[in-house]
């Protein structure tokens, strides 16, 4: 496996697939870019999942995570785009980033986004 930034995000089989649990995975040292001044935005990402086949890597999703570094992006193009590819890659029961973004310039903001599989209903509401 590289040890280089990398958008692929590699997968395992499942070894729970009858029933719903949660994986939370904790970023805390995100980093992107302002599309605007170039300079560099920092966050804490909390990646929390409901497998249904496959779960993430957790050395490809590492690499990935890093992959946003040198990349300029709006916070809520950014959280939105790791929902996508994340949800593609794992077609996941349910999945939920928070991306909580440093404070710059007096503002610090935070942005969560969720995806929910079609048709799935939870045991219990993710928290």
């Amino acid at each position: 496996m590289s040890t280089q930034p990398s958008k692929k995000l590699e997968t395992f089989d499942n070894p729970a697939p009858e029933r719903d649990y949660n994986i939370r995975l904790e970023v805390p040292e995100f980093t992107c870019l302002c599309p605007l001044t170039g300079q560099p935005d920092f966050a804490a990402l909390t990646l929390e999942y409901i497998p249904d086949q496959v779960c993430v890597e957790l050395k490809s999703f590492k690499l990935y995570v890093w992959s946003f570094r040198n990349e300029r992006a709006f916070h809520e193009t950014v959280s939105n785009e790791i929902v996508a590819h994340l949800a593609a890659a794992l077609q996941p029961r349910f999945i939920r980033l928070t991306a909580a973004f440093r404070v710059r310039g007096g503002i610090s903001t935070t942005v969560t986004v969720e995806h929910r599989a079609p048709g799935w209903t939870p045991d219990s509401e993710p928290s």
